[in-house]
């Protein structure tokens, strides 16, 4: 359990002012705000985000039913929200921004997960966006002060490490996030790629012993053109 909950903590930890829009400094209206008045008819229903994603993977299983509604009420968004209470940060300024809470928790969202032999899992999150708020999403950058950090589930620890190459071009644009996580004996690799669509952004995340940049790339480009398939 904790080696899963440490991965979803660096989602947070490296992408949190990715999530957040870049804040604000108290005037107008939140990004939240901006982005339930943009969406309207311009964006896509959960429905057919769900009908968007990544159907199979070569090699790997699907781990249940896709789940999609309101961001804020999937139940991957819940859970992230219980197991962040039980994690602890040594830099807390990098964990400050819960990233389910950034976004509108009304915004349209479909996520589906699978799975592989050997410990190794991919989720695909698919949210209805802007085109705007979803540019700044995928042009974001981990802060240099937050590419090192320690968790603390209980008496556990674990140590990450955060690479980030140069943006890409898969989809429209494309951010690539790596963390290298050790605990104990436990070594383990997440990679993240968020991406644009057309009112879209995509989030893929390959976790495991053996995950490697160019397989969470090569997902993330599969569920670009699946989504600009069915969505277009």
């Amino acid at each position: 359990m904790t080696r899963r909950i440490l991965p979803v903590l660096l989602l947070a930890t490296a992408t949190a002012a990715t999530a957040s829009g870049c804040g604000g400094d108290g005037g107008g209206p939140s990004p939240a705000a901006t982005a339930r008045a943009q969406l309207g008819a311009a964006g896509y229903t959960a429905a057919q985000l769900e009908q968007a994603l990544i159907t199979d993977l070569p090699g790997y299983r699907r781990a249940g039913a896709p789940d999609s509604g309101e961001y804020g009420a999937l139940r991957s968004v819940q859970h992230f929200r219980q197991l962040q209470r039980a994690v602890r940060v040594d830099r807390p300024g990098c964990a400050r921004t819960d990233p389910a809470a950034a976004l509108d928790a009304a915004t349209p969202a479909a996520i589906v997960s699978f799975t592989r032999g050997g410990g190794v899992s991919v989720t695909e999150t698919l949210l209805s966006l802007p085109d705007e708020q979803a540019a700044k999403l995928v042009g974001e950058r981990t802060p240099a002060g937050c590419r090192t950090f320690t968790t603390t589930v209980g008496t556990q620890k674990a140590e990450h490490q955060v690479v980030e190459p140069p943006p890409g071009t898969i989809g429209q644009g494309s951010r690539t996030v790596g963390v290298t996580t050790v605990s104990g004996n436990s070594h383990t690799k997440t990679w993240y790629v968020v991406l644009r669509g057309r009112r879209t952004v995509t989030t893929i995340s390959l976790f495991g012993p053996v995950a490697t940049r160019a397989d969470a790339e090569d997902i993330a480009r599969r569920a670009d053109e699946q989504a600009r398939r069915i969505l277009s």
